[in-house]
Parts: C-alpha cells; sequence; structure tokens
C-alpha cells in the first residue's frame, strides 16, 4: 500500500505558515544524518568492502518505507566461516525495522509475521521438503504476492472453513557459507564478505542495541520514516515516462513535462539510465536509486556506480556457473572461418573442459551433444567411424551471448 497523507500532513499544507521549502531541507537532513551514521556504525563493528557501507546503509533505510516501493531487493551475505556474517545480520537487524533472526524458516513464519527477517545459515532452503517455502521466497520481493490458506472459523453450532489472505512482501537479508541457487540469487544483492583480523573490530562485544550512537540513530530513521518522499506511483509513473521518451527519442517531450515534479528528478533518472541496468537487475536497484537521491546526487551517482559493478561481476559469476551460458560463450569465441568445418564431439568437449579448466566426469562427449543440440547450435550433424561429427552455429551463438553479457 503506497503511502498516502496523514490528516496532520494535510492540515500542515493548508496552513499558511507551513514552508514546503523547510519541510525538504528538513527531511533531506533527516536522510543524510542516517545514511552517515549508519556507514559510521558499521564501519565501527564490521571490516566491509567499502563500497558494501553505502549499499547496506541504503538497504536499512529502505526497510523504513518497504511498503511504499513496488519490490525491494534481498540482501545475500556470502562468506566463509568466521567472516562475521551472523554479527552482520546482527547489527542490521538492530537497526533495520522491526528486525529479527532466524536459523531456520516455516512458510508460516513467513507470510504470518510483519518486519525485516534475517536468515542465517540459509542453505537449509535447498533441502527436500522446502519447494514451497523457496516458491514463496521467490515471490516476497515483490510487493502483490498473496498466500491463501484455510481457516476453521466456527458458525454457530458448526464448523466452516474460510480463507485466509496474507501479504509475503517483507524485506529480507539472507546468509550462507554455500552460496546461492541461481532463481533465488536473482532476487539478491550479492555481498562477498572477508575474514577480518583487525581486532579493533572483532573484539568488539555485539551489544548493539546499548550503543548510544544506535539508538540515536534509530530515532533518526523512526522520524525519516514519517516523512512525505518521493516513493509514491508518481514516482514511477514518471521514470516509465522518462524511458519511454528515452527509448523513442521523442523531441517533444509534452506530455512528460507535463509529469509532477519532472523537472526535480531528470538528472536522478538520467543518472540511473546511464547504469545500463535493465530488466530485475534495474528493478532491485531502483528502490535504493530513490532512496540515494533523497540524500544527494553524489550519493546517487555512486550508488549507481556500485550497483553497476556488483551486477555486472554477479553476471560473470553466472555466465562461469552456468554451464549452457558457458557453452554458448565457448561456441561464440570460435573462429568464423570455422562455421563451414566439422568438428568431433569429443574434440569440442576437451577443448570446452580446458575453457572452463575443469575435469569433471559429467562433463563428456553424450552431455556435449545433448547440450548443442539443447541449445540449437548444431546446424548438420555426422557420423562417422571415429565419432560424431558436427558443424555449429557460430554467428547463433554470438547474437545468444550478447543477452547474457
Amino acid at each position: 500500500m503506497i503511502k498516502e497523507l496523514t490528516n496532520k500532513e494535510f492540515e500542515n499544507i493548508a496552513d499558511p505558515e507551513f514552508d514546503l521549502e523547510e519541510e525538504e531541507i528538513k527531511k533531506k537532513q533527516l536522510f543524510t544524518d542516517a545514511y552517515y551514521n549508519i556507514i559510521d556504525i558499521l564501519k565501527e563493528y564490521l571490516e566491509l568492502k567499502e563500497e558494501y557501507y553505502s549499499i547496506i546503509s541504503l538497504w536499512i533505510i529502505g526497510t523504513y518505507f518497504h511498503e511504499q516501493f513496488y519490490s525491494f531487493p534481498y540482501l545475500f551475505l556470502n562468506a566463509m566461516k568466521g567472516s562475521g556474517k551472523s554479527r552482520t545480520l546482527n547489527l542490521i537487524t538492530t537497526l533495520a525495522k522491526d528486525g529479527e533472526i532466524l536459523n531456520s524458516l516455516t512458510e508460516a513464519v513467513l507470510f504470518r509475521t510483519k518486519g525485516t527477517l534475517a536468515i542465517d545459515e540459509s542453505e537449509g532452503l535447498e533441502r527436500k521438503g522446502k519447494e514451497n517455502l523457496r516458491e514463496l521466497l521467490n515471490s516476497a520481493y515483490k510487493k502483490g504476492v498473496k498466500v491463501k490458506r484455510m481457516k476453521q472459523k466456527k458458525v454457530g453450532d458448526s464448523v466452516e472453513q474460510v480463507v485466509e489472505e496474507f501479504d509475503a512482501y517483507r524485506p529480507i537479508i539472507m546468509a550462507n557459507i554455500s552460496g546461492m541457487e541461481s532463481v533465488l540469487g536473482d532476487r539478491c544483492i550479492p555481498l562477498v564478505l572477508e575474514k577480518s583480523f583487525n581486532k579493533k573490530i572483532t573484539n568488539l562485544i555485539e551489544i548493539f542495541s546499548e550503543d548510544n550512537m544506535v539508538k540515536k540513530t534509530i530515532k533518526i530513521l523512526k522520524e525519516c520514516s514519517l516523512c512525505r518522499c518521493s516513493f509514491s506511483v508518481e514516482r514511477y509513473k514518471e521514470w516509465n515516462n522518462y524511458m519511454k521518451s528515452t527509448i523513442n527519442n521523442y523531441t517533444n517531450n509534452t506530455n512528460y513535462y507535463n509529469t509532477t515534479n519532472y523537472t526535480n528528478y531528470t538528472e536522478a533518472f538520467r543518472s540511473i539510465n546511464l547504469t545500463d541496468l535493465n530488466g530485475r537487475d534495474l528493478e532491485l536497484s531502483f528502490p535504493l536509486f530513490l532512496i540515494a537521491g533523497e540524500i544527494s546526487s553524489v550519493v546517487l551517482k555512486e550508488t549507481t556506480l556500485t550497483l553497476k559493478d556488483i551486477f555486472s561481476e554477479k553476471k560473470q559469476e553466472d555466465l562461469i556457473e552456468n554451464s549452457d551460458v558457458s557453452l554458448i560463450d565457448f561456441v561464440s569465441q570460435m573462429p568464423e572461418y570455422s562455421v563451414d568445418s566439422f568438428q568431433l564431439i569429443n574434440q569440442i568437449t576437451t577443448d570446452f573442459r580446458n575453457f572452463l579448466q575443469i575435469n569433471e566426469d559429467w562433463l563428456n562427449s553424450k552431455w556435449m551433444g545433448r547440450a548443442l543440440k539443447r541449445l540449437n547450435l548444431v546446424v548438420e550433424k555426422k557420423r562417422k567411424s571415429h565419432g560424431t561429427e558436427v558443424r555449429l552455429n557460430i554467428f547463433k551463438a554470438q547474437e545468444l551471448i550478447k543477452k547474457f553479457k
């Protein structure tokens, strides 16, 4: 549900002494204080990559406005044992709105409770019997996902079955050692934690809720949550209009210029568009971009560059991990003069193993034959006494790989 103006806010605007500009200045100061306070707190208790402090700070602020966004990214902390993932979860949930940590999760807990949810040791989500829970998690990053369950209700002397409806949408952060499976991983901003040997940080006891700066910052965050912010449906409409005008290269953007506050957000939208993020990567990043824009144009620019790098690196890792995409990449790099040449499946398999630098048993000529057929990369096939030969569609592979890079 998009936040509406309260009666008090309406009264303020109607009041001739109400200064909207002063309110905007106050709001910007609150957001700025919260943003930099959180970064200072994170740096006091955690040793992370420099760019992570900003992303986590924006995400924490976002938990207080979660209902105003149409989607909100999961955070995923991937770390080896002893790298401080549980410590990080603890600190984030202390600062986030209504945060709590669970070591295991059930469907009922996911959709019957509210607030920021942290799932430690999230490897358990991939176990057999957790299919329904994974399906819920795959959807709960986006507003509008409803869960329906039957409930017994006493009506007079009889008992009837009635439908209860729940909203699964909520801020979620997960952490584990082994990594995240691809579908759920596509809903996450991944952050890789490294083990810290800085005793000035690691030797601090985790009594975060007793820290005076933490208490002060939580108070500021609660004040921020009462502000009127530019996270409404109108901002999303403005972005869509901006993209339509950009894509169609209109010279007369009369309709777009008539959109409320267009001139205030043109530069922000331009910065976001320059990231070249698209699809789900943009959808996940957009709430953090909007929050960064409430702080300053500098923070917005830094955020766009950081998220562009994070998702670019994620795509490269996915490219390596996904065998089919890796095979497309491998074929696309074959010399174009070989388009008319036949190659032995056995030799292609050997070359692909060298390309991936692995020697796994599953990657054999049988797998290769099926994979090339599945990807429709075989133009022609011949069976010879020394093995099967194929002529590959290198140009098709070159076009396909553009979709993944």
